[in-house]
């Protein structure tokens, strides 16, 4: 809905052409009429949108693994990709980004914390930068105790800072979130992992930082408000006025920043070993994820069996190379049916 209040906020600027949900028929259809846009609902919905319109962007921001294929059938007809969906990037970065590049498809990050980096980095060579800092808020457990293994569902979903879904606001307190967006920052941005850091910042203020190789380092503020992110991937490489309230820093009380703890957000650690894996480990990783925090939600697992069932998962994950999107695929199916064998 973030994406629409933009659209509704500049109706001369922007014209949406279709528009793609899984489950929320009756919404996705009052949407449509308002906007003149053609509905499309039902599991293969955001593939249909995407074969059967044409548009200058493609607005991914599909749960888990489901936006691949759309992704992918969105860059083969040459629109742009303005991608919320970090699992495409995690699954199959290689493979998208050199798609795209064949293609002369551009991406525009819509996650606040790759926007900040994209427009930090704006006009400068790729050689000029020497690493990226990812901010976090840290989620609901920050300064919990770290026994968190009577979590409820309820205190995982209450997030102090951003009004998400399930799947991602679960993924943010456990930190996987972070480590999904280290690997996109790496395919997005051609940045090795090793030169990428996370660190705490709980106020959201600052959405994340790059550092250049002269010792300068740039970072990008703005209220935490997930239009600001959107509108600036719908208008690049130009910026529209808006009507929300611009950052006030004498009333900032302060701006803090942690390093993340190893020990509260195992996640952190899992993402890193699977990169250094390589092959289709990040596709296991993140189908591993997303089984586990449905199996969370549905009160299946403990909230510290997330973490648990992914890196059971990714321990007896076999080497599988990363050639395609069907290898992709049978890497998310691997996971899953791994998980449920053992569930």
């Amino acid at each position: 809905m973030n994406a629409v209040d933009v659209v509704r906020s500049h109706p001369d600027d922007f014209k949406i052409v279709a528009l793609a949900v899984r489950s929320s028929r009756e919404r996705c259809e009052a949407l449509a009429r308002e906007f003149g846009a053609k509905a499309y609902c039902g599991e293969n919905a955001a593939l249909q949108a995407v074969e059967e319109n044409d548009a200058d962007i493609c607005l991914v921001a599909t749960v888990g693994m489901s936006g691949l294929r759309p992704t992918m059938a969105a860059i083969a007809k040459g629109m742009d990709i303005a991608l919320a969906t970090k699992e495409v990037m995690v699954m199959a970065g290689e493979l998208v980004t050199a798609e795209a590049r064949r293609r002369g498809v551009r991406f525009l990050p819509v996650d606040s914390e790759h926007s900040a980096i994209f427009q930090c980095i704006a006009g400068s060579a790729a050689d000029e930068v020497s690493g990226l800092v990812l901010t976090a808020s840290g989620g609901p457990f920050l300064d919990e105790p770290e026994d968190l293994s009577s979590v409820t569902v309820a205190q995982a979903l209450n997030h102090p800072r951003w009004k998400m879904g399930p799947k991602v606001t679960i993924d943010s307190s456990t930190m996987m979130n972070k480590g999904f967006e280290v690997l996109e920052a790496r395919w997005l941005f051609d940045v090795p992992v090793e030169r990428i850091d996370v660190v705490v910042h709980p106020e959201s203020i600052v959405h994340s930082l790059v550092t250049f190789v002269d010792g300068a380092t740039l970072a990008q503020l703005s209220p935490p408000d997930m239009r600001v992110a959107i509108q600036y991937a719908l208008t690049w490489p130009r910026r529209l006025r808006s009507e929300r309230a611009a950052l006030d820093l004498a009333g900032l009380s302060r701006l803090t920043f942690r390093r993340p703890d190893p020990v509260r957000f195992p996640c952190l650690r899992l993402v890193r070993e699977a990169m250094k894996r390589g092959g289709c480990a990040a596709a296991v990783l993140a189908a591993a994820d997303e089984w586990a925090v449905q199996a969370f939600l549905d009160g299946r697992i403990p909230y510290t069996g997330i973490a648990s069932a992914v890196e059971r998962c990714l321990d007896a994950a076999p080497e599988m190379p990363c050639a395609s999107v069907e290898a992709v695929l049978e890497a998310d199916r691997w996971a899953r049916a791994t998980l449920n064998q053992g569930s």
